[in-house]
């Protein structure tokens, strides 16, 4: 989140770093919200809140993002906040803490996600790329979203960026009635639940957008990013040890990952409810992520699962 200043970009802002499940904790303080963060600091916002699953991934960004300053002075704040999607009770409490301090929020970045893990379910139940990637980013923003509008109403730019994939070219639609399990059977791979999940993602932005004129909400493709969330793939048996070859060569560099993001949340003519491309093309999603009838009905669905998770 992220609290705007004179001569500054945007205002509060708050963050979640890429940071997916099963992999080194070690290697978990990078990616494109670590790098989002680091950029965004450059311009002195009043205050950002970044969020990780566990505290040392978190802080140790927080940590590596202030040593880029000459004096610790010139960083603007950064607050670590903990939140796990995978858990809408831990969303919650992210959510609480956030607003127990701050009555302002600018600019919220839905930036976590995990990809290509093994059939699994969340806390809750849902299967486990769904669950995180949608529903706990809707959750956040159900949760946030009176301070969102109550911002907008000062007159402020209030933007969310929600992050998606060109992968959800893999989903033909949303198995609603498969949700609530692993979705593990031979046509359901883990791309094929990837591919949902991504296509969650475009459809809750858009539906945002629709609800919610007042907001700019977007939602993007960072581009084929080398950053960890391809760790899982490197235990595939055959072409997971070619992952880190093929990433190394071929994959876009965080910096330039970021690139999109942070156009989506800062610049100037940027549409809500649209999908963006690297850097600000649009017309790239499918008709399937144009479906507004779908849309409404994935947003009427999770809405309803989340009824028992407030602050």
């Amino acid at each position: 989140m992220y609290h705007n200043s004179r001569n500054s970009i945007p205002a509060r802002l708050l963050l979640k770093l890429i940071c997916p499940q099963l992999i080194d904790p070690p290697k978990c303080n990078i990616g494109l919200g670590k790098e989002t963060t680091l950029q965004l600091s450059k311009h002195k916002p009043a205050h950002i809140y970044l969020s990780a699953r566990t505290p040392p991934k978190g802080l140790a960004a927080i940590e590596d993002i202030k040593a880029s300053f000459a004096t610790p002075a010139d960083c603007p704040p950064i607050t670590f906040i903990k939140c796990d999607l995978a858990s809408l009770p831990s969303v919650v409490e992210a959510a609480r803490e956030f607003t127990s301090k701050e009555k302002r929020l600018d600019k919220l970045y839905l930036n976590a996600g995990v990809m290509a893990l093994p059939p699994g379910v969340t806390e809750q139940g849902y299967e486990i790329q769904f669950g995180t990637n949608h529903l706990g980013h809707q959750l956040l923003t159900k949760l946030l979203l009176p301070t969102l509008l109550k911002t907008a109403e000062e007159g402020a730019d209030v933007r969310v960026v929600t992050l998606s994939s060109a992968g959800h070219i893999g989903a033909w639609g949303i198995s609603f009635d498969k949700l609530k399990s692993s979705m593990d059977s031979l046509f359901t791979s883990t791309g094929v639940r990837y591919a949902q999940s991504k296509l969650a993602n475009i459809l809750f932005a858009k539906e945002l957008a629709r609800r919610y004129p007042s907001i700019t909400s977007v939602v993007i493709h960072p581009g084929v990013v080398k950053t960890e969330l391809w760790v899982s793939m490197i235990n595939w048996k055959g072409v997971g040890k070619i992952i880190p070859m093929i990433r190394d060569k071929f994959y876009t560099s965080v910096e330039d990952g970021a690139k999109n993001q942070l156009w989506a949340g800062t610049a100037e003519g940027v549409n809500t409810g649209t999908y963006y491309a690297p850097v600000g093309v649009t017309g790239q999603e499918t008709r399937t992520g144009c479906n507004m009838e779908l849309a409404k009905k994935l947003w009427d669905w999770t809405d309803k699962e989340l009824e028992p998770y407030t602050l």
